[in-house]
């Protein structure tokens, strides 16, 4: 009776053993997709032309194996400005969207603000990257000048 009893524990700790390791994906660690790339300070003077205003972006890179779709996502920083991805926004596997604060025209690769002003505080901001449904997928900050951008 205590060897089967025995058996039978060892038994239930191997099932709740594997399913608790299978619980967690391989990806969870990295966002579906990642902000790689935030350049806050446009080089040259700061003066609010559309060339200086787009010089000022934030890329995004698919880090999953399939296309995602950014349709009704959301890029924000500390001050609440955002920016929507209207209509399907589709990034492939390993590839990037650039957001640029400017004005200009869509294209598969690169998106636009539209705005007038600079949206990255130079010495020091957040980007908060959330899916349609509001859940923050992520987030990149810096808390001063240093080279104009940052690497997340």
């Amino acid at each position: 009776m205590t060897r089967r009893l025995i058996g039978l524990v060892a038994a239930v700790a191997v099932v709740v053993g594997g399913s608790l390791t299978l619980a967690v994906p391989a990806q969870a660690a990295t966002p579906a997709i990642e902000i790689t790339k935030i350049y806050y300070d446009s080089p040259g003077t700061d003066n609010r032309s559309n060339s200086s205003l787009n010089a000022e972006y934030v890329k995004l890179t698919n880090r999953r194996s399939s296309t995602i779709n950014l349709k009704n996502w959301t890029l924000r920083d500390k001050a609440n400005h955002v920016y929507k991805f209207s209509g399907d926004v589709k990034i492939a596997k390993g590839k990037s969207v650039v957001i640029r604060t400017g004005k200009g025209t869509n294209t598969a690769g690169t998106r636009y603000w539209g705005s007038g002003n600079y949206i990255w505080n130079n010495t020091g901001d957040t980007a908060y990257l959330r899916d349609a449904s509001g859940k923050q997928i992520d987030k990149c900050a810096w808390t001063k000048k240093g080279n104009g951008y940052t690497n997340c």
